[in-house]
């Protein structure tokens, strides 16, 4: 090291031994170390942030930065940042819109993103100075995925889902509009979006909004934190991949076996006030969460975040109880507060958790009595599939509260989340979605409802997705009564079309199908994967555009009805 003095490093190793790697990279004085977070356990990524602080004070003037599940490709035609779907990615939206606009070559940026965290946020006010800081700015159009994903549900990614107090898909959308950004409804949609802002004209048509107009297609059924379901419902305790949910009866019996107060009854919860250990996605610390019943909409709760390596030790109690709506001057209410909210921190670094999600009742006779009303605790399966941590919270899990479609394709690496119908009689979900890829399944599934249909399901066959994967897929789908027609929307990369244009014909034939398909492949190997379809001889109908696929699978879905 000492010799070669190298700029970067870059780490492939499997996730349980890339913590000890990174590690090294640091106390080597290495400036830029480049990861695959995938399948790293969430508290060890936490670790290497705390280590890495702790370096960087020692060796005062060098710079350590870690880039983690990041990738920047150049090639004849594209510049491209991948910044990662995991709950702490190394680097943000905000680094590669700078790797982007410092680029010669790239004339105009598409940006995607989704919901979780507040990265599109921050990126959102980086574009507002960036603009007014360049005298010609380059145009920018922007996507954000899973406006239509069910709350408290973790979609696909490991990170697409809303913490308490962060923004909604609908509130990123607003922002990146402030920023004068276009929004498009479908990937799609970029090249002539951005073609047309680099002309100089307005862009327009369905499923676009200018930065000057209103942004009406990405309104429907808006989720935030506020209305995620409760804690309470079945939904809430459906795992995914990544994540472990205990039902509220087995987190209240972790609580009761470390003495914390539990109430018997849930009577009071409307005024219940909330209180979470999770983690601050924007400054990469664990952090807790608090807010009072009078905040109601119109206020965010409040972070407090902490030292890993110290818990509670240093923080403000006063100062959350205040923003619990408690008595900040009793000291008997800030000592048991103190008891819960220590307990609280120490149970989230022992047991890998990433959520711990309660809601504390006072007494109204006697302030100082505090009680844990409900909890929503959700841990890192991450921990025990990557390092074998942790197994007696993965023995915890009860699948009987979960879905059984949605467990039984879990072990073919599927990811499967069941849909709700929509409000009125005739919203009724009734087309299935089979897509590969966590961003595109949840795009696929908001550019539905922006054209008046409604996914039954969401669906990742994942990125690796093979023949008989598929065949699996269709399975699930199938077992649903409400689908009525099946949307296959593939864009290939690792995924080739022409194999899975063969899956969809094996299933179709094996499972001796009568709902209608509809496909649309596009990306490596397309036009083998089309052909093979159109020369199937069954019922498949192939399309190269989304909004001609999207048609036909609305017009086949309610035809049947």
């Amino acid at each position: 090291m000492e010799v070669l003095k190298p700029d970067a490093t870059g780490i492939y190793v499997a996730a349980h031994q890339a913590t000890a790697a990174i590690e090294e990279a640091i106390e080597a004085e290495v400036p830029l170390i480049v990861a695959v977070a995938e399948h790293i356990p969430l508290h060890d990524m936490i670790r290497v942030r705390t280590f890495q602080y702790l370096m960087n004070e020692e060796l005062e003037n060098i710079l350590i930065t870690t880039h983690l599940d990041t990738c920047y490709v150049k090639d004849a035609d594209h510049v491209k940042a991948w910044v990662g779907g995991d709950i702490l990615p190394g680097t943000t939206i905000k680094d590669g819109l700078q790797v982007l606009v410092e680029d010669e070559d790239t004339e105009a940026i598409a940006l995607i993103g989704e919901i979780g965290g507040e990265a599109e946020i921050e990126a959102a006010d980086w574009i507002k100075n960036y603009r007014a800081r360049t005298e010609k700015p380059k145009p920018i159009a922007a996507l954000i995925g899973g406006i239509e994903a069910v709350p408290g549900r973790i979609m696909g990614h490991a990170g697409a889902f809303v913490l308490p107090g962060e923004p909604s898909a609908h509130d990123k959308i607003q922002a990146l509009r402030a920023a004068n950004c276009a929004i498009v409804n479908h990937p799609s949609r970029f090249g002539p979006v951005l073609k047309s802002m680099l002309a100089g004209s307005t862009p327009s048509g369905h499923g676009v909004a200018s930065p000057s107009s209103g942004a009406d297609f990405q309104r429907r059924e808006i989720h935030t934190a506020i209305r995620r379901p409760s804690p309470r419902t079945a939904m809430g305790y459906t795992q995914q991949a990544r994540s472990i949910y205990l039902t509220e009866s087995t987190a209240f019996d972790l609580l009761r076996q470390r003495g914390l107060p539990v109430a018997d009854s849930a009577s009071a919860l409307d005024e219940g006030r909330l209180l979470a250990v999770t983690v601050n996605r924007s400054t990469r610390n664990p952090c807790v969460i608090a807010s009072s019943p009078a905040d109601g909409s119109g206020r965010k709760p409040t972070r407090f975040d902490y030292d890993y390596g110290v818990g509670s030790k240093d923080l403000n109690m006063s100062a959350i109880a205040s923003r619990l709506g408690l008595d900040s001057s009793n000291n008997d209410v800030i000592s048991l507060l103190r008891t819960i909210v220590s307990d609280l921190i120490t149970l989230f670094a022992e047991k890998e958790a990433y959520l711990l999600e309660t809601q504390l009742i006072a007494s109204k006779n006697k302030n100082s009595e505090i009680v844990i009303a409900s909890a929503r605790f959700g841990f890192d399966d991450a921990a025990h599939r990557s390092s074998k941590r942790q197994a007696d919270i993965q023995a915890l899990r009860d699948t009987s509260v979960e879905d059984a479609a949605e467990v039984e394709v879990e072990k073919d690496g599927i990811v499967y989340v069941k849909l709700p119908n929509g409000k009125g009689e005739r919203e009724i979900a009734n087309i299935g979605t089979l897509v590969n890829g966590a961003g595109l399944a949840m795009n696929t599934v908001d550019a539905l409802a922006d054209v008046g249909g409604r996914a039954a399901n969401f669906l990742d066959t994942g990125g690796k997705a093979t023949s008989e994967t598929v065949k699996k897929s269709f399975e699930v789908i199938l077992k649903d009564p409400r689908v009525k027609c099946i949307f296959v929307n593939i864009f290939g990369g690792l995924t080739l079309g022409d194999m899975i244009a063969r899956g969809v014909i094996m299933a179709f034939r094996d499972l001796e199908m009568t709902v209608p398909v509809v496909v649309r492949i596009r990306g490596s190997n397309e036009k083998e994967g089309q052909q093979i379809i159109a020369e199937s001889g069954l019922p498949l109908f192939a399309f190269d555009d989304f909004d001609e696929a999207a048609k036909k699978a609305m017009e086949l879905a309610n035809a049947t009805n």
